[in-house]
């Protein structure tokens, strides 16, 4: 049991054992869908208040009891940190992660106003693909408006600036290492539900990951803390824990620091029920050794990494195990 991803399957067992079941908010486009397809809509089996945390000298917390789609989640990366809030970057590179939460503005939109224009989720992304970034019908759909690396990296300030809340920690990490006010924060309330301008409104849910913070510890180590309101513990924490776990190296790497723990705390942590088959065939997985990630030592600025300066090897995963998103969130 000294594996560390038993933290995750420890946690998957728990939800099981000691969760409550909870309906889901769905928009009612969303609802309508589940209706046509004659599917009840999922609910989600939760318990709050958790944490794990992964010690990342001894290997990259990428799940081996099931193959995690480890491009997927570096393209993802490389995206927040440009502080791009287009998907084109990632429609381009075959990376559907954000497809649903483009296509849903653009979907409601045309319902809204009777437009013939509609056209299914797989027409949306290929138009998306095959137009120029510079193309009206890109920059207004393929815009999801508030996404993490906006607020990473272009917070909108109240006197119309733009504030780099990544680059100003790394640039802290360099100078005053040992300092406590290094935190990255993506829950701004003027992009959501009900206390959002209406400019900013937008079908994307409220930040999961809301917070992380970077310390230094025993002289040289760099950790990084993450608080997660909510967490889609099968499909979507296996992408957060590999993610953050990798932003930490990054760092380290650009402020010369060792790397340290890569901490993950939940509030609502969560099954959906369409997944539940799915936790249980993993949890009959025994858990094989981690990974190891490779950087391109040679990058010294957070903003030079590109995909090809990652390397993985030792990855000897269990098959995937699919399952549905569920297409939550929006006004």
């Amino acid at each position: 049991m000294s594996h560390p991803e038993y933290q995750y399957l420890n946690l998957l067992q728990d939800i099981l054992d000691n969760g409550s079941n909870k309906k889901i908010f769905f928009t009612p486009e969303v609802l309508q869908q589940y209706k046509d397809r004659g599917v009840e809509p999922p609910y989600i089996r939760s318990v709050f208040g958790r944490q794990i945390r992964f010690d990342l000298s001894k290997g990259f917390p990428l799940l081996t009891t099931k193959k995690v789609f480890i491009r997927g989640i570096i393209e993802e990366l490389l995206w927040f940190l440009k502080g791009d809030s287009n998907i084109k970057y990632l429609v381009d590179r075959d990376v559907h992660i954000w497809d649903e939460w483009a296509y849903k503005k653009y979907h409601k939109y045309c319902l809204e106003n009777h437009s013939e224009k509609d056209m299914s989720q797989k027409e949306f992304i290929a138009k998306l693909k095959k137009l120029s970034a510079n193309d009206e019908f890109v920059k207004k759909w393929g815009d999801l408006i508030t996404i993490y690396g906006r607020m990473w990296r272009r917070w909108p300030a109240s006197d119309g600036r733009e504030i780099d809340q990544l680059g100003w920690v790394i640039q802290g990490l360099k100078d005053k290492p040992y300092r406590k006010s290094y935190v990255v924060s993506a829950w701004n309330p003027d992009f959501i539900y009900a206390m959002a301008s209406e400019k900013n409104k937008n079908e994307v849910p409220p930040f999961c990951h809301t917070t992380y913070q970077f310390a230094v510890t025993n002289g040289n180590k760099l950790n990084l803390g993450l608080y997660q309101r909510s967490a889609d513990v099968f499909l979507g924490v296996p992408f957060n824990i590999a993610s953050y776990a990798l932003l930490l190296m990054m760092v380290a790497q650009v402020v010369g620091l060792e790397v340290g723990d890569f901490v993950h705390t939940f509030g609502d942590v969560h099954i959906y029920s369409n997944h539940i088959e799915q936790v249980k065939e993993q949890l009959s997985r025994k858990p094989r050794p981690f990974p190891t990630m490779k950087l391109n030592f040679e990058i010294k600025n957070i903003d030079d990494f590109e995909y090809e300066d990652f390397i993985l090897k030792n990855y000897n995963p269990y098959p995937i195990l699919k399952a549905e998103i569920a297409n939550v969130g929006g006004f």
